[in-house]
């Protein structure tokens, strides 16, 4: 049984081919590998030009640095887009890049 988490740590990279969903499903693998007890990925979708990994949490500040040190990460930091926000909630707060202003799920 999966454990109770509050927050959703967003992972957001742009993309719409086979190759770049196949991309997302190995980085999903990379992540649920290394994450350990810091959360659960929640799963990930495709779909208006960028995909998603969701991963539930109770530290997502914590879960992105752990996230930032997987090998299979940093092919895709130059590109990626990191939020997180309450369970339920619609106000993300931006964890990455610095300077970005707006997240959004589409």
């Amino acid at each position: 049984m999966k454990q109770r988490y509050n927050q959703e740590l967003v992972l957001q990279l742009s993309g719409n081919s086979i190759q770049d969903y196949d991309a997302i499903v190995e980085l999903e693998n990379c992540i649920i590998a290394g994450l350990e007890n810091l959360g659960d990925v929640d799963g990930h979708d495709m779909g208006a030009g960028e995909m998603n990994i969701f991963i539930r949490t109770d530290a997502p500040k914590l879960a992105f640095e752990r996230i930032k040190t997987l090998a299979g990460i940093k092919d895709f930091m130059p590109n990626i887009k990191v939020a997180f926000r309450d369970i339920g909630g619609d106000d993300f707060t931006i964890l990455y890049p610095a300077g970005l202003t707006h997240f959004v799920i589409t």
